[in-house]
């Protein structure tokens, strides 16, 4: 299982889970940091924290985290400094990045170690359109990586530094976020082509289209399964957006979905390419 939601704290997040954190307060973000990563040493898993700064100033971010100092002496904690692997202005290469992350698993567990658990304040990599796209692309690879693999995230941005539609771009792409904004979350599944989850209404009508551009879903079959089981709403434009979706891609939307709503107005609409499939 994993995670699923909008979240107050880093705590109580398991192997395959994969958070995003857009915070104001720096220390607050601390805070967090260190939650996700005690909880990662007591699971038995590699940590590592990724950041802006020196390693001084990295390790003065996890003061007053127990045994960290021990962590790092016998590898089960890293810390490797932001610039240090991505120059300014870096656009990430989503497949790249994400086999690096494979390999980074690969190796823990082959030490002896549960999985891998990273901690990562990427504002900097998301700074320009191309790298906000890039990256966004990336953490929808990366995610369905993560559903079948031990490797758990968590995403920290600045919202003060991006802004608040930037922010909301990468948030609902992830299963668990603490930001409310997006509305909705679309994201990787264990059980289907991905999971959509939250409110889809008039306000995120443009933002769903760009995730679902974004997201490269994969279907089977000519089918592609989207486990809705958490849509609260989703209007009549972020229907036909979906239908579109599927229309371009030359599959049909089945969408599992408890909403009632849905299959009346896939019905009123008449949208052939969407199938709804309630769920009790």
């Amino acid at each position: 299982m994993r995670i699923s939601g909008v979240i107050e704290t880093a705590r109580g997040l398991g192997a395959h889970d994969h958070m995003c954190w857009v915070y104001e307060n720096p220390d607050d973000f601390r805070v967090r940091v260190r939650e996700f990563l005690a909880e990662g040493l007591a699971q038995g898993q590699r940590v590592c924290y990724i950041a802006p700064g020196d390693f001084q100033a990295m390790a003065d971010d996890l003061c007053g985290l127990d045994g960290f100092a021990g962590a790092l002496q016998r590898g089960a904690a890293q810390l490797i400094p932001l610039g240090s692997t991505y120059p300014v202005g870096t656009v990430i290469k989503p497949d790249v990045q994400v086999s690096a992350y494979a390999a980074a698993t690969q190796q823990a567990l082959a030490a002896g170690f549960t999985g891998l658990r990273v901690a990562a304040e990427v504002t900097s990599l998301v700074r320009t359109a191309s790298q906000l796209d890039a990256f966004t692309r990336y953490e929808q690879l990366v995610d369905r990586y993560m559903t079948s693999r031990p490797f758990s995230a968590m995403c920290a941005y600045d919202r003060g530094q991006l802004g608040e539609a930037a922010t909301a771009q990468l948030a609902c792409l992830h299963p668990s976020t603490n930001s409310v904004t997006p509305g909705f979350r679309l994201h990787a599944s264990m059980s289907a082509a991905a999971s959509l989850a939250g409110e889809l209404d008039l306000g995120n009508v443009a933002l769903f289209g760009l995730a679902l551009q974004r997201a490269d879903l994969r279907p089977t079959g000519g089918e592609l399964v989207i486990d809705a089981a958490e849509v609260t709403f989703m209007d009549h434009r972020n229907l036909i957006m979906l239908a579109e979706y599927g229309r371009r891609n030359r599959v049909t939307v089945v969408l599992r979905i408890c909403w009632r709503g849905a299959a009346r107005l896939v019905q009123l609409l008449n949208l052939d390419g969407v199938r709804v499939e309630p769920l009790a």
